[in-house]
């Protein structure tokens, strides 16, 4: 389950990474404690004016579908299984069409001692700085309280893909979000290619070399509110 995550890079950096247009990022900036319902950076191809363009936009980190009457629902949508999100009815529509990257520093897991309760913040990122792609669903979610021609009334909404998690990082947390390799992000992207559950327990399969390949560092206890480089540093040795 990844509940917190850190994007350090700045739009044109994300852009020129994931090969992308512009899209609306204009006020974004680098954090490293984004946590649900806030706005973070996605990548998604859709058509426009006729043509399939591949954008960076933010989006809401809690999943909203289309029919939902309301900007949430009653249990959390910020990560979507990805053994059930094909067959969910929250998630089903998107899976098969409606698919983006979601790029990460690193993110965060709590690490639960079995016999103190006690929680330990653990930071797991890429080696040598990379940024994680991670798999995930989109959903547009249109306000009908305002106007029609008001364009704060659509709201783009997503979600992160998580797994069980792997042999090496399962000591920490029994879930981790799904890491795509780099030879899986047109596919993933393409709305013209149909996603089910054998598409999304491939793209599993995919990414166990990526998730295997993390590094992991204990840090100090992360204030809900705070923000900066600081966050990630690793906790000193005694």
């Amino acid at each position: 389950m990844c509940g917190r995550f850190a994007v350090d890079k700045e739009t044109n950096e994300l852009i020129e990474e994931f090969v992308a247009a512009g899209g609306s990022v204009h006020d974004w900036v680098p954090s490293w404690n984004l946590a649900p319902t806030q706005q973070v950076p996605v990548v998604l191809e859709s058509v426009k004016t006729g043509e399939l363009v591949r954008r960076l936009e933010t989006a809401r980190w809690s999943f909203v579908p289309s029919w939902s009457k309301e900007l949430s629902l009653k249990y959390p949508t910020f990560n979507a299984r990805s053994e059930t999100a094909a067959t969910k009815s929250t998630f089903s529509a998107s899976v098969r069409s409606k698919r983006a990257i979601i790029p990460a520093s690193g993110y965060y897991e709590w690490h639960t001692d079995p016999e103190t309760k006690k929680k330990t913040p653990f930071y797991i990122h890429a080696p040598e700085g990379r940024t994680l792609a991670l798999a995930g669903i989109y959903s547009w979610w249109k306000d009908h309280g305002k106007a029609e021609d008001d364009p704060t009334s659509w709201n783009l909404t997503a979600a992160i893909l998580t797994s069980d998690a792997v042999d090496e990082l399962l000591g920490i947390h029994d879930r981790n979000p799904v890491p795509l390799p780099r030879e899986w992000w047109d596919d993933w992207l393409n709305p013209a290619i149909e996603g089910d559950q054998d598409f999304l327990d491939a793209a599993v399969a995919a990414a166990l070399s990526v998730a295997g390949s993390l590094e992991v560092r204990e840090v100090a206890p992360i204030p809900y509110k705070a923000d900066g480089p600081q966050l990630v540093q690793p906790v000193a040795s005694d």
